[in-house]
């Protein structure tokens, strides 16, 4: 299979997976059962609720964040089931976020991170014999498997071993099963020549007499005789493998009778497959989101509609400890996920950059998020590798905004589900590029000017005007100016014209390149902040309560806490706070952070002591000097790092000093090791070393 061929079925099908769960979302709880949907939406052909923008589920945030277990710690050798365990330790925020946290005698998620929190490695942190069977048997055995079969195309059997070893932390048995059964249909639906063929492919992969097959096998002989109604199929899986049959909130095995249904009658639409799954009821965004995956990869970009495609608008969010991670552009992260097949197969890896922003639409149909504010005037929609912006007949006095979100707030949201946290993907001091061309039919030449939208005060900050010509191509490139303490929530263009009303300006935009790159130097204001998914804006929480208090942060905790923002792939940087503090002995900054258990910590731990730690899933000392220090005094805390060099000074003078190869790269923010209570403010961060 050819590279753009490849890259194009994994864009399918992930965004198949992410209209089936944003179309099943709605109905997933358990009072939605089939009767209601059907008597309430009758035939499903469309999104049964406009989100604003949809947050974060769980059968998005697996998929996104567990096989970063391959380039985290499976680099160059093959996955082992601990390599996902520890995966899921880095990326998950204890309690909220990422997984159901049902309960440990509920949810199969929850009682597999406490598992693995308490030093139970995988696979047995997943077993039935420590967790038992109604536990290992539920569905999330093979809702987080879907980039294991995208990662492996035409090779079923490489798919489903990956995935059995991905799902082994959480689950066991027909959990397993699962799991090797949906990722190696993904995997078959890249070269198959039918949904048939590709169940065929998924039942190979699994033992011949367990249940799944054994139910696989019935819906399949089912279908056959019954070919057109998948209601009737419905009541078939009802009664003879229903909820009522088995134990738990959400077993696997009536979920994928209505997987298999759904593929059956969906006949390799995507639209049919993913309307019927959820028509069916019971877990309606698992179920439609695998499903949504197989099928994706089958039919290809072009079986996707727009009316199901154009919501998405190449854009999801999703509740890591990271909020740079958490705002996933899909057409990045397809090239990222096929950056790690060409890596497995020890080919050079796409040149996808980390940490900046460049999109190049070069994906059929991409748009990478972009948004206008005017649609009645300008309508934004994909071209051969450009995004094109039509405007309509535009006179004096109107104007249209073309922006991308750079930062997601409370407010952008229907709801809190799963609860997503963000940090900017952009900051001040960055440069924006983009290559436009412009292809004007009528009227006075249109102005471009580029804007930021400050997300404290709302306000759009105009820079400088870009001169562009007609029937050529340009350049508009602009600093993002400080914001003082504040975030840049929309980045883009403001289109006017002076065209008076018998020659309104009409033609198009053409962006052929956007990029956001370069040094960044900002502060964090927590007057400007907000208290938003149970975090405080732009940080997220590991442990512990942290609030705001006037023009600080305050934590407080019993134990251990830490907090996380900035750009994940930031690699030399000074960052430095105000610390004071109030009760206990551990008061730190932290950076460099890959995640809850992969980051440096530097300040007070212990009476008259400072010390920088490193936590690579384990705590370690690297350096310690003696320090009087003060309960309610403030102290300036910077760290500088550069290279494997660490350097840590107070109020200005250096102490500590120490160098470590570990992470090259990392967020920051604050930290404590023990029960405490600490203030920071006066929050300032640069790329590089400090200037001084």
């Amino acid at each position: 299979m050819q590279e753009e061929e490849y890259l194009e079925k994994v864009y399918a099908g992930f965004l198949g997976m992410n209209i089936g769960i944003r179309l099943g979302a709605p109905v997933e709880p358990k009072e939605w059962t089939y009767e209601r949907i059907r008597d309430v939406y009758g035939e499903i052909h469309g999104y049964i609720k406009d989100y604003r923008m949809f947050s974060a589920d769980d059968d998005a945030n697996g998929p996104v964040f567990f096989i970063r277990a391959l380039s985290d710690d499976a680099r160059g050798r093959e996955l082992q089931p601990q390599d996902v365990g520890r995966a899921w330790l880095n990326y998950c925020r204890e309690g909220i976020g990422m997984l159901w946290w049902g309960g440990e005698e509920n949810s199969t998620e929850h009682r597999a991170y406490a598992n693995l929190a308490n030093g139970i490695p995988a696979p047995d942190s997943g077993s039935a014999e420590r967790n038992g069977m109604t536990l290992a048997e539920q569905i999330g055995g093979q809702i987080f498997i879907d980039t294991w079969g995208l990662l492996f195309p035409g090779e079923p059997s490489k798919a489903a071993d990956y995935a059995e070893m991905a799902a082994s932390v959480s689950h066991d048995r027909n959990g397993l099963y699962g799991a090797r059964f949906i990722a190696a249909c993904i995997a078959q639906a890249f070269e198959a020549g039918s949904i048939n063929e590709i169940v065929s492919a998924g039942l190979l992969e699994i033992p011949a007499d367990c249940e799944y097959a054994k139910l696989v096998c019935s819906v399949l002989s089912f279908h056959k005789h019954h070919p057109e109604d998948f209601r009737l199929c419905y009541h078939f899986v009802e009664e003879q493998w229903g909820y009522h049959r088995y134990p738990g909130d959400c077993h696997i095995i009536p979920n994928a009778g209505i997987c298999v249904l759904a593929l059956l009658y969906g006949n390799g639409s995507i639209d049919r497959t993913v309307e019927i799954a959820v028509m069916c009821g019971w877990d309606t965004d698992c179920n439609a989101g695998n499903v949504g995956t197989i099928a994706g990869v089958f039919a290809g970009l072009a079986g996707i509609p727009r009316h199901y495609r154009k919501p998405v608008n190449d854009t999801i969010v999703t509740s890591s400890v990271s909020g740079f991670l958490n705002i996933v552009d899909i057409p990045s992260f397809v090239k990222e996920l096929a950056g790690l097949r060409l890596e497995r197969e020890g080919k050079p890896p796409l040149p996808v950059p980390r940490g900046d922003i460049r999109f190049d639409f070069s994906l059929p149909g991409s748009t990478h998020g972009f948004l206008t504010d005017n649609p009645f005037k300008t309508i934004v929609k994909a071209a051969p590798a450009a995004l094109e912006v039509l405007f309509d007949r535009m006179t004096a006095g109107e104007r249209s905004r073309i922006f991308w979100k750079s930062f997601y707030r409370r407010a952008d949201f229907n709801d809190e589900k799963y609860k997503p946290v963000f940090s900017p993907k952009a900051y001040s001091g960055q440069t924006v590029r983009a290559r436009i061309f412009l292809d004007q039919w009528r009227g006075e030449r249109i102005l471009l000017t580029p804007y930021v939208r400050d997300t404290f005060s709302k306000e759009a900050i105009k820079l400088a005007p870009v001169a562009i010509e007609n029937q050529a191509g340009s350049i508009a490139e602009f600093t993002i100016p400080d914001l003082n303490g504040s975030f840049a929530d929309e980045i883009g263009f403001e289109l006017t014209s002076h065209s008076p009303s018998y020659n309104r300006a009409f033609g198009r935009l053409l962006i052929k390149e956007f990029q956001i790159f370069g040094p960044s130097a900002y502060s964090i204001d927590f007057r400007k902040q907000a208290a938003e998914f149970q975090s405080v804006t732009p940080f997220s929480h590991h442990k512990g309560k942290w609030r705001l208090q006037e023009d600080c942060l305050l934590s407080e905790s019993a134990g251990e806490a830490s907090s996380y923002t900035g750009n994940y792939y930031e690699r030399d940087y000074t960052f430095s706070a105000e610390v004071t503090p109030l009760e206990g002995e551990s008061h730190l900054l932290l950076f460099r952070g890959q995640g809850t258990q992969r980051h440096y910590m530097a300040g007070f731990n212990g009476e008259g002591k400072v010390s920088i730690f490193i936590r690579d899933f384990g705590l370690r000392h690297l350096q310690t000097a003696k320090y009087e220090w003060q309960h309610h005094t403030a102290y300036e805390f910077k760290a500088v790092c550069i290279g494997e060099e660490i350097a840590f000074s107070i109020n200005g003078e250096k102490v500590l000093t120490a160098a470590d190869p570990a992470f090259t790269h990392g967020m920051y923010g604050f930290a404590s090791l023990s029960g405490g209570k600490t203030k920071y403010r006066e929050v300032r961060f640069q790329s590089g070393a400090p200037a001084d």
